[in-house]
């Protein structure tokens, strides 16, 4: 039997999604992006968004996000920029 040991640190850390996604598809980054922006409450206009994620629930075009989800949501970017990714454009 194994047993799996992390630090309260790294546990909060999963717990509130603050570690890197492992997911290198353009779109898994553009998932993973637009997942945080749904659960902000985010009314999504394009098709694909509006295919993909439930907007029955929706309140605005300019969620407020936490200072965790903002830095996720840069490295998302960054990562995407540096993969080139076009999703839904």
């Amino acid at each position: 039997m194994r047993v799996l040991l992390m630090s309260a640190t790294t546990a909060l850390a999963l717990t509130v999604g603050m570690v890197p996604a492992l997911a290198e598809s353009c779109y898994d980054l553009w998932y993973e992006r637009n997942q945080i922006y749904d659960d902000n409450g985010f009314c999504f206009k394009t098709q694909l968004g509006r295919e993909t994620f439930d907007n029955s629930d929706c309140y605005t075009s300019n969620p407020d996000l936490s200072r965790a989800e903002i830095r996720r949501v840069a490295q998302i970017k960054a990562r995407e920029r540096a993969k080139r990714c076009k999703v839904n454009n």
